[in-house]
């Protein structure tokens, strides 16, 4: 297996992918850009199936994945051009196309990183909310203008945007049309788990997907598939779900082999930093 440190590299995927994706590697990490760079990578229905291929079709040999825009932007949010004079039905259907994307990011078999600048605005938004981890740049800022636009979150947002943010935040977002900006976002809605300098978001996102991929693979698959869930859940269910991964987690030969070298002294300690 790869060192995930390597340099990049062009990577074929496993399945075909649309010209608005394009995906690299460096080592068991994958890089996945968005590329609608003329249209600050708005997400249209070639973009959101192409990602849906992607996030579908992970080959085993990968272990994380660094989810990023091309140009200035992350995603500026849905592409409105494909909405206009639409049926109720064709409106339905963006939204489940839309919605089994983020449910399949946010179920992805492994971790999932986005790295945010300029531009993460309704759509983008909701994307950037199904990843498991969020590292913004300085120049990221974000936006909920449905309101203004007479439309509706549609792609799991109001799920998911109200228990990550609040939901007062998010009607306000909605109904004002407020703009926050990285630094905000980052101290007052704790958006962003990670907060950087202009240019620094993808390689410390690669830093740190492949941080995470030296961890037991059974380790971070529960913990991304779980915790989820278990909010969701009243306390004895997820009491219950909670005892369920500790058996798959320590199940495993690798998680028994980890354990052993703690013990022996072979593992290092945690530390400060």
């Amino acid at each position: 297996m790869n060192d995930a440190t390597n340099p990049s590299s062009s990577a074929p995927w496993p399945a075909p992918l649309p010209p608005c994706l394009s995906v690299s590697r460096r080592g068991t990490i994958a890089i996945l850009a968005l590329n609608r760079v003329a249209k600050r990578n708005a997400l249209s229905d070639e973009l959101v199936l192409g990602m849906q291929t992607f996030f579908s079709s992970i080959p085993p040999d990968v272990q994380g994945v660094v989810m990023h825009g091309a140009g200035d932007d992350f995603c500026a949010g849905l592409d409105l051009n494909e909405l206009k004079e639409t049926t109720t039905a064709e409106s339905f259907e963006t939204s489940i196309i839309g919605q089994r994307l983020n449910d399949t990011i946010q179920f992805c078999k492994v971790p999932v990183v986005a790295v945010l600048h300029g531009a993460v605005i309704g759509g983008g938004l909701e994307l950037a909310a199904a990843a498991h981890i969020r590292i913004a740049e300085e120049s990221a800022y974000y936006a909920l203008p449905e309101g203004t636009r007479g439309i509706f979150l549609g792609s799991g947002g109001s799920v998911r945007l109200p228990r990550l943010i609040g939901a007062a935040a998010v009607m306000d977002m909605m109904l004002s049309g407020r703009v926050y900006e990285a630094q905000e976002a980052h101290t007052i809605l704790r958006l962003s788990q990670y907060l950087v300098g202009p240019g620094e978001g993808l390689e410390k996102g690669v830093e740190l997907a492949a941080r995470i991929a030296r961890n037991a693979p059974l380790a971070n698959f529960a913990i991304i598939q779980s915790i989820p869930r278990i909010v969701e859940q009243d306390p004895q269910a997820g009491l219950f779900t909670e005892m369920l991964m500790v058996g798959v987690a320590q199940g495993d030969d690798e998680a028994k082999a980890r354990l052993r070298d703690f013990l022996e002294r072979k593992a290092n300690k945690v530390q400060r930093g």
